[in-house]
């Protein structure tokens, strides 16, 4: 199929609105990122779905499309955030080894836990997912020390198990997970920040090429699909979340982020309660 061929059956004004509305996705996810110093996935995965909802794009899949294009969008976002990271010395390699190692076997366990749910038992996944998550944001698990130092081997794999299989089955880079387990385990909160960023690459890269493989061939995918990753929509938001999360770090010196959190974590439990409606 030719590249116009894919918008063929669209009018103009439907492209034009396609193209504002995932342009405007990818301001408001970069912005979230340099606010509140959260993964977009969070925002991405229902937005995405929305979108292709209201483009008459809807089918069994389409939650998996959401997630997919979210993992990749990950990568070039996680990528520049590490390397920034990485500059001010406050990414710890020894922790990404070890962490890493069990973020693998959890990519591969979402993975495959991906593939063997039905699109609306993984949005109700996501659902419940995104209020824990909510949770975590009001909670400020930073404020608390549960472990005297990092837990020794075999626990920081473990968790790191735990935190890439939750993070590839919903699409997110790991970081609303991550950073609360070291923080309580007395890691320096900009450490485990930075610590995060790399965490975040080593999830959404082995993520991002499984969701393309388990969704091969599947029907009901938007146009542009490469397996559960849609190239128009991560072309279309990368760019303007990029170019907006600077926007985002402005507005953290400037806005009250305690109360942004809660308002934040508020909108959250009100698309996951969205999602539940949806599936029954």
């Amino acid at each position: 199929m030719a590249f116009l061929d894919v918008f063929s059956h669209m009018d103009t004004a439907t492209i034009i609105m396609m193209i504002v509305a995932l342009a405007a996705l990818g301001c408001v996810a970069g912005i979230l990122a340099g606010l509140l110093g959260i993964g977009g996935g969070i925002v991405l995965v229902p937005g995405l779905l929305y979108i292709f909802q209201a483009l008459g794009m809807d089918s069994d899949s389409l939650i998996h499309v959401c997630v997919g294009t979210s993992l990749a969008l990950i990568i070039p976002n996680g990528l520049m955030s590490a390397r920034s990271h990485w500059q001010k010395d406050a990414v710890d390699m020894s922790l990404v080894k070890v962490m890493g190692i069990g973020i693998l076997v959890g990519v591969a366990i979402g993975t495959i836990i991906a593939d063997n749910l039905a699109g609306p038992s993984l949005q109700l996944v996501f659902a419940c997912a995104v209020v824990v998550l909510a949770i975590l944001m009001v909670a400020d698990p930073s404020r608390f020390k549960v472990f005297k130092g990092m837990p020794p081997n075999p626990w920081p794999s473990v968790a790191g198990t735990v935190i890439g299989s939750i993070s590839s089955l919903i699409g997110i880079g790991g970081g609303t997970l991550s950073v609360p387990f070291m923080t309580l385990s007395m890691v320096p909160i900009h450490r485990a920040i930075g610590t995060a960023s790399a965490l975040g690459v080593v999830i959404a890269v082995p993520a991002t090429l499984g969701f393309m493989y388990i969704g091969l061939g599947e029907a009901g995918r938007p146009p542009l699909s490469f397996g559960y990753v849609n190239a128009l929509a991560w072309l279309l938001i990368l760019p303007t979340s990029l170019l907006s999360v600077k926007l985002g770090v402005w507005m953290a010196h400037k806005a009250p982020v305690k109360m942004m959190k809660r308002i934040f974590a508020f909108f959250l439990v009100i698309v996951a309660i969205k999602m539940w409606m949806d599936i029954l």
